[in-house]
């Protein structure tokens, strides 16, 4: 029987190393792609030039991805995939930080697009499903708070960029590097694939005894190399297209709309940037836990639910084009902001076995992410047209999110998986009952 999920945040010594490795896979992620274009796009030659390598970027480290799906179950470990892909974020991310604009320079953005994506949003993200295959929804409610606190700092990084006069990125993106080397070091020498391989419970949960736990290990290892959740099967799977393009929508209007902050908050005299971001920091911190903690009492579904109400709300009260109501929008943008990044991990964990949540996950990432990167597009076409405008758009896509959320039925996840399994020849039983 499914295991009763804890809400709480004793996620043990390991669990919380793994919390600091993806803290600053996310922390790398978020500002050598979001920055150079948000705060220096002038510096670097145009926002309108940079985003189409982040767009492009992404689009490449997606196909990466899906190619890669499709080998997960066969690697006996996946860590020296995601230290690779780390290495690399971390080399080009340098040279994004100290080489001057310019060819060289773009190629470096480039590259980072590529590969920071595929490190903290994918590779961890199998890590992070394969230790907390019930909490996930908390754990990554916790790891997710990460991107508000360094939107909060954009602030303090403009003024350690331009304080001397001269533009000095090296010096605003000092800190993220040596923050994401650090976090690169903690994963080489203290995690593992599994948390059985360094002595430690799946979901730190210490009612297992060493033995059914290896055991279970075993199994499962042995299961992942034959998953039925191929990426054919995967991709014809209806309910995964009903659960994952929310979880798409919701990145592709909260990173969109976070591209072109500036723009939106300069438009309305009476707002502070500082100020604004500072609050964007404080409601997206407490959407992404409040959330995460909803996700794991209620299920993925729910809190993906909510967070695409709040996102609705935000919409409408973007379009109206008065002050206030966008003061309350950024608002509630923040909130589903937040949310957002945790339900890729958690939701391929909430409705697919652990042995087939690497594959699964493989996919549902990257589906999830090519809408994500048409985000900054989309808002950086229309916010110059009007700025209500993409929050008009926000709210359409909003609704049809809600929609394909009420269709999805985790029974008929079942239903499929029962199908695949029986005819692959593998037993049935009830380890999905209940997923909400």
């Amino acid at each position: 029987m499914q295991q009763k999920t804890k809400l709480g945040l004793n996620f043990g010594v390991r669990g919380w190393l793994l919390m600091i490795f993806e803290f600053s896979a996310f922390a790398v992620f978020q500002v050598f792609t979001n920055f150079p274009m948000n705060m220096l796009g002038d510096y670097y030659g145009g926002a309108q030039n940079i985003s189409p390598l982040l767009t492009i970027g992404t689009l490449v480290g997606i196909v990466i991805q899906l190619i890669l799906s499709n080998q997960v179950g066969k690697m006996k470990s996946v860590k020296p995939m995601v230290l690779l892909f780390g290495l690399l974020t971390l080399v080009f991310a340098f040279g994004v930080a100290v080489i001057h604009p310019g060819t060289l320079w773009l190629v470096c953005y480039f590259l980072v697009c590529v590969f920071s994506n595929i490190y903290g949003m994918f590779g961890i993200g199998i890590i992070i499903g394969q230790w907390f295959p019930t909490r996930k929804g908390v754990f990554m409610g916790v790891a997710t708070l990460i991107f508000p606190v360094v939107n909060g700092l954009m602030g303090p990084f403009a003024a350690m960029v331009f304080g001397a006069g001269a533009p000095n990125p090296f010096k605003g993106f000092l800190p993220y590097l040596i923050f994401g080397v650090i976090g690169w070091l903690i994963g080489l020498i203290f995690i593992k694939d599994y948390p059985e391989q360094v002595g430690c419970y799946r979901d730190n949960d210490k009612t297992f005894t060493k033995e059914k736990a290896d055991a279970m290990l075993a199994v499962e290892i042995e299961n992942k190399k034959t998953t039925v959740w191929k990426l054919g099967h995967t991709l014809k799977c209806g309910q995964f297209w009903l659960i994952t393009i929310p979880m798409g929508t919701l990145l592709m209007c909260s990173v969109g709309m976070m591209t072109q902050t500036s723009q939106i908050i300069g438009s309305y005299p009476g707002l502070e940037f500082g100020k604004v971001m500072g609050m964007v920091m404080i409601f997206a911190l407490i959407g992404s836990y409040v959330l995460g903690l909803v996700d794991g009492k209620f299920g993925t579904k729910t809190a993906i639910l909510i967070s695409e109400i709040v996102m609705l709300l935000s919409g409408i009260l973007g379009a109206i084009g008065n002050q206030t109501a966008t003061m309350i929008s950024i608002v509630l943008l923040a909130i589903f902001m937040g949310a957002g990044s945790n339900f890729t991990v958690s939701g391929a964990a909430q409705y697919w076995r652990r042995e087939d949540f690497a594959t699964v996950f493989g996919i549902v990432n990257p589906v999830a992410n090519i809408l994500q990167c048409i985000g900054p597009v989309m808002v950086a076409m229309t916010v110059f047209r009007a700025v209500t405008l993409p929050f008009a758009l926000t709210a359409v896509i909003a609704a049809i999110s809600i929609v394909l959320v009420l269709l999805f039925k985790p029974a008929k996840v079942k239903e499929t998986d029962d199908k695949y399994r029986q005819a692959a020849g593998k037993a049935l039983d009830d380890a999905l009952v209940g997923r909400k």
